[in-house]
């Protein structure tokens, strides 16, 4: 992938949800909800403090993270469905 991301933002691809309840129950495609868990796949360089002084990111590429629902703008690269989102739209790194 030819792409990174500016500033504070991340790239995720999302992880599958599951595709049957605990009880065995199949969940057909249409009823699935979107997954809020992700592999960080490319990060920006930091975001800047006041003073002007570059503050790295806490996430790198290849973490798992969980974050909000209606987090991020989906965006398509290379065929792959991804997101971007700003660091602050993580809620933590699972793991």
């Amino acid at each position: 992938m030819k792409f990174r991301p500016l500033h504070d933002r991340v790239v995720v691809k999302r992880l599958e949800g599951e595709d049957k309840t605990k009880g065995g129950i199949i969940i057909p495609d249409s009823a699935k909800e979107k997954p809020q868990e992700g592999e960080v796949v490319a990060v920006g360089p930091g975001a800047r403090d006041e003073a002007g002084k570059l503050v790295p990111l806490d996430v790198k590429a290849g973490n798992r993270i969980l974050f909000g629902k209606w987090s991020g703008t989906e965006v398509k690269i290379d065929g792959q469905d991804l997101l971007i989102m700003k660091e602050s739209d993580i809620m933590g790194i699972v793991g």
